[in-house]
């Protein structure tokens, strides 16, 4: 099927996705519209690059399983090529080094004080906007990502399998068999019950367990979405996701280059075969029609630039990234770094965190046999630092900078970062 085919099939079910969307209601606070067109302001030609200024303040939330290990990355390497705030866990949740009291309806105190207020948010949160627009500049953009809720409920079914009360009731933690009977082992109250049903939806801010039949509660749900971010990504066009990103963001292709973080082993997948696929989608309904309409969404987008200008924009992406596993791994062909297994792995910071059981997440090690200059040896280390270790890394800098500012700006401790700019 040609690309031009593909832009007028999307489109048009965007526009009848978004007919369908009348009006407004939700959860994350008092901030609103007063109207809406047919199609939303933030959901209409993809904004030009440069010469505009860089956007330096981003609120991304992080939703589980979708690729969001990756953009956390590409923030947290701006957040510091630029020296800017990045905002981390600590405070009241100091238990937690890498998320924000996650399931706990997000909270300032949750942010530790040295990250106080912040220019970049890309940690596990779960959302209430006034607190989380009190934490940022007030012209902060608001990003999320979503995937594919078949191939998402597999990820999270295997790497929560054997913390989910509701997965560990599942005769022999089969998928399978949750899928079968979903009722008879779920239960909304229990331990990681949020993993287990319309997991993108909860990470939204939104009720899980609401009656698919409520149509009313979906529409006014992703309104309130398409009121607050500029940009949903779908991790299954991640490299379509990042091209409009980097133009909304008037950033430069270098800013938007990564690897991918946190994926899994071969062995750690689970294949849906079968009426699997469709159970998942059908168990998680909410999930599945978010899913829709932001796929949708992103393609009317990208339509809107046009197939040359895409094509064109995703030829230089990959180019860059091509360079990057050159430059940084000594990869000869276009392909991406060989990803390791955590205990092939020497340097401790860089090992990602392993979920336990038979799963296993992959991480990178730079070779030994490649002499790096130290600024590119920089570059290429914060490309792979896996999250945790990364944010501890960003918490010793913050901390680093708030003893230099007491010692050479005395007054001016508590003056919002983002003013004078």
């Amino acid at each position: 099927m040609s690309t031009k085919k593909v832009f007028v099939g999307l489109t048009a079910v965007t526009s009848v996705s978004i007919f369908l969307l009348h009006s407004y209601h939700f959860s994350w606070g008092s901030h609103h519209r007063s109207h809406y067109s047919t199609v939303s302001p933030r959901s209409s030609s993809p904004p030009e690059p440069h010469p505009r200024r860089k956007q330096t303040a981003v609120v991304f939330l992080k939703t589980h399983k979708t690729a969001g290990s990756t953009v956390q990355n590409i923030l947290f390497r701006f957040a510091e090529r630029h020296d800017l705030t990045v905002a981390l866990p600590g405070g009241v949740c100091s238990y937690q080094n890498h998320q924000f009291c996650y399931p706990r309806p997000f909270s300032r105190l949750f942010v530790h004080p040295l990250t106080r207020p912040s220019r970049i948010v890309a940690s596990h949160l779960r959302p209430g906007l006034s607190e989380l627009r009190s934490l940022v500049p007030p012209d902060a953009t608001f990003v999320t990502i979503v995937r594919e809720p078949a191939s998402m409920f597999e990820s999270l079914f295997s790497y929560y399998g054997q913390h989910s009360v509701s997965f560990r009731n599942a005769p022999n933690r089969s998928i399978g068999a949750f899928l079968s009977r979903p009722t008879a082992y779920y239960r909304p109250g229990e331990r990681f019950a949020m993993f287990a049903r319309n997991s993108l939806l909860f990470d939204l801010g939104g009720d899980p367990n609401r009656d698919p039949g409520d149509r009313a509660y979906l529409r006014d749900f992703i309104l309130g979405l398409e009121s607050v971010f500029s940009l949903v990504m779908v991790a299954e066009h991640f490299d379509e996701s990042l091209v409009l990103l980097r133009r909304l963001l008037a950033w430069d292709l270098e800013d938007v280059t990564y690897v991918r973080l946190n994926a899994r082993s071969e062995a750690s997948r689970a294949r849906l075969t079968g009426d699997l696929p469709d159970q998942a989608r059908q168990w998680n309904w909410l999930d599945a029609q978010l899913y829709q309409h932001f796929n949708a969404t992103l393609w009317a987008k990208l339509g809107a630039l046009g197939p040359e200008s895409l094509r064109r924009e995703l030829g230089l992406l990959r180019q860059a990234n091509g360079r990057l596993a050159r430059d940084c791994f000594g990869v000869a062909g276009p392909g991406p770094p060989p990803a390791l297994q955590a205990s092939q792995i020497q340097d401790k910071e860089l090992r990602p965190w392993q979920p336990g059981g038979r799963v296993s997440i992959l991480g990178y090690e730079l070779p030994r046999n490649l002499s790096l200059p130290p600024s590119l040896a920089t570059s290429c280390l914060r490309l792979i630092t896996p999250e945790v270790s990364y944010s501890r890394r960003l918490l010793m800098k913050a901390a680093v900078r708030a003893r230099l500012q007491r010692r050479n700006r005395p007054g001016l401790g508590n003056r919002p970062d983002w003013e004078g700019d």
